[in-house]
């Protein structure tokens, strides 16, 4: 295959140069486009048994986008310019936030198709909603923070525009209780954040994540080709993970997926049971596209 022949076993952005360079030389690009920057983010760690639940603020792991508003342009996490509507983002506070772009329970491909298109379609926003999470720099804890956010929603009387409910829970008991009743009506999970936490970015113990499987994202580096029933379509996805171990992806692809595949250097978010010993997912499934976010 050509793309073999580049040697997609590099990195991706090694990938993008080479093929950019290609382009240049041939005269189909006059300058080659630059890569957009992710922005700095909170990011979650796993739930651990150790935690004292005491400590945190708990709310529902929503199944939406993430977006990051920095008071004058709204932002998927990639660091790319969501192409929202005029009047979803002329009126949001000019203060930066942190949240996610929602459909509700089981409508993320809905979601994620309404808010990629360029030209947005005003009757699918007026159904999104910006959960708000984080208030990114203010200072304070996060119980402080969480009472800011849900000042500033109020405020705003925005429909669009709301504040993720946080609640307390007594124990771990109480903890897998109410996950139990999350995923059971199609939730994802939940998100707990330190009550005393400043605000910070990369991963800590201030924010983490508990679900009832693993999830992790991964690069596409090649499409297998598939066999038996699955002759002349895709087979499985050549997955390349940030640490560069190599894996095949191949549960949980859908027909119309596997007649037109995600693209070659798409990140693809997977979900898993467990690490082997060599440190590849044991089980892994395709959960989504995380294409333009």
């Amino acid at each position: 295959m050509a793309a073999e022949r580049l040697g997609l076993g590099r990195s991706w952005r090694q990938f993008h140069g080479i093929v950019l360079a290609l382009l240049a030389l041939f005269g189909h690009l006059a300058s080659p486009p630059a890569l957009a920057t992710e922005p700095p983010l909170l990011l979650a760690e796993r739930y651990r048994d150790s935690v004292d639940i005491s400590r945190y603020w708990v709310s529902e792991k929503l199944d939406g986008v993430r977006a990051i508003w920095d008071g004058k342009t709204l932002r998927f996490r990639s660091g790319n310019p969501v192409p929202a509507p005029q009047w979803f983002v002329e009126a949001l506070p000019r203060q930066p936030l942190d949240g996610e772009l929602w459909l509700g329970r089981g409508s993320f491909d809905r979601l994620s198709a309404a808010v990629r298109r360029q030209s947005p379609d005003d009757s699918e926003w007026r159904r999104v909603r910006y959960m708000i999470f984080e208030l990114p720099h203010a200072s304070g804890s996060f119980t402080e923070r969480s009472e800011q956010i849900r000042a500033i929603a109020e405020a705003a009387k925005l429909p669009w525009l709301q504040a993720v409910t946080q609640f307390r829970l007594a124990d771990a008991a109480a903890l897998q209780a109410k996950l139990r009743d999350i995923v059971s009506s199609g939730g994802e999970g939940l998100m707990l954040h330190r009550d005393d936490a400043a605000y910070q970015v990369g991963r800590s113990d201030a924010l983490l994540k508990l679900t009832p499987w693993l999830d992790a994202e991964a690069r596409v580096i090649a499409h297998l080709p598939g066999k038996g029933k699955y002759a002349g379509k895709l087979g499985a996805l050549r997955m390349e993970m940030p640490d560069g171990r190599h894996f095949a992806l191949g549960s949980g692809l859908s027909d119309d997926l596997r007649r037109k595949p995600p693209p070659l250097g798409a990140l693809v978010t997977y979900r898993y049971r467990e690490l082997t010993p060599q440190g590849i997912p044991r089980f892994p499934r395709y959960l989504r596209l995380r294409h333009g976010f």
